[in-house]
């Protein structure tokens, strides 16, 4: 992939995808191969439903963000 989707829930899952997999250890350093500012990606999502869960290490929707029973 040489660049990261504009469609939110195609760049939700891309994500989560390249951090499940291990393909990049943080979300800074994601962003830091895609030339994207980590607050820039946050805020952008947040404004589509997201929020970044640094304990689950990926992109929820609003109010899922704490529940790890899903």
């Amino acid at each position: 992939m040489d660049k990261l989707p504009k469609d939110p829930a195609i760049l939700v899952s891309s994500i989560n995808m390249f951090l499940r997999d291990e393909e990049f250890d943080s979300l800074e350093a994601l962003c830091y191969c895609y030339n994207q500012e980590p607050q820039a990606l946050k805020d952008y999502l947040y404004a589509h439903g997201f929020v970044y869960s640094e304990e689950q290490h990926q992109f929820r929707p609003k109010g899922y963000e704490n529940n790890t029973d899903l």
